[in-house]
């Protein structure tokens, strides 16, 4: 009897937390679709319809660089790295490499380029730089949203993270930027730095470098954590998942194991709906 109470409180705790997270998931679901359509009015108004991929680029450069005077925040800790109508419209944040950064690549794949987020990394593995990289002409090209440039060598040819990694063309490329500070180089870069995670972090990493190598190519993490709105959806609909099948589990085990009856949800829901649809008896 005991095990049938502890079983019950299980049952219709992971009820609960389906519910909850189908909410949660409906919720962010509306929240991102609402950022994607904010984003695709807000690119189509910088971008000149039919440009070619860089040209799209440049354009995006170009309103960072040139575009009407931002807001100014009296409180910048009330903005969001993370939340698109903060990093487009404050001035702030535009200054911010992470920040400038994601306003890019927000409008960036608004407007159909591939791009992802890029960090450069200090000889302990810290991020100093955050940079982003668009898939131009099949070559992932490094952008710098900071400094408003599209890295490029002495002739104007686009630079990959691996052409900046030769000092040569590190020093031909950032000669042309006013105030590029050189420290900001390509030796070490990743794509996602889990060795920030307190304590876990460099186990973790060491480890999916062994299992997997070159996890952070494969995987495009640039969306999840750029836009706040995307990693709520995402995480949202994995909950809904893992209570899903959690309740899937339980149902097994009350059916087959413990021999529990148990609320039947699709029989609940046939029963309601037949009961909606049927004709009143008129006594």
């Amino acid at each position: 009897m005991g095990s049938h109470r502890v079983f019950r409180f299980f049952w219709w705790a992971s009820n609960a937390l389906l519910a909850l997270s189908l909410l949660a998931a409906l919720f962010t679901g509306i929240w991102e679709h609402s950022v994607r359509q904010y984003l695709k009015g807000f690119s189509d108004a910088v971008i000149p319809e039919a440009s070619t991929p860089r040209q799209k680029a440049e354009a995006i450069l170009t309103w960072m660089r040139n575009g009407p005077p931002r807001l100014e925040a009296s409180d910048t800790s009330a903005l969001s790295a993370h939340d698109p109508t903060d990093t487009l419209n404050y001035r702030q944040l535009l200054e911010i490499c992470g920040s400038a950064t994601n306003a890019f690549l927000n409008l960036s794949r608004s407007s159909g380029l591939e791009a992802r987020r890029l960090l450069l990394l200090s000889p302990d593995r810290t991020a100093k730089h955050v940079v982003a990289e668009v898939r131009l002409g099949g070559r992932w090209v490094i952008v710098d949203a900071t400094y408003r440039v599209m890295m490029k060598d002495a002739q104007g040819r686009l630079l990959t993270r691996a052409d900046l990694q030769d000092p040569r063309l590190f020093q031909e490329a950032i000669a042309g930027i006013p105030g590029y500070i050189p420290v900001y180089s390509y030796e070490r870069v990743a794509h996602v730095r889990i060795g920030a995670l307190p304590m876990l972090g460099p186990v973790l990493r060491r480890t999916l470098d062994a299992v997997m190598p070159g996890w952070d190519e494969s995987l495009d993490w640039s969306l999840l954590l750029e836009r706040r709105s995307f990693a709520c959806f995402f995480l949202s609909v994995w909950a809904l998942i893992f209570f899903l099948l959690l309740r899937i589990v339980l149902a097994w085990l009350a059916d087959h194991r413990l021999r529990i009856p148990r609320l039947r949800l699709r029989t609940s829901l046939t029963r309601a709906t037949a009961t909606f649809f049927s004709t009143p008896e008129i006594k």
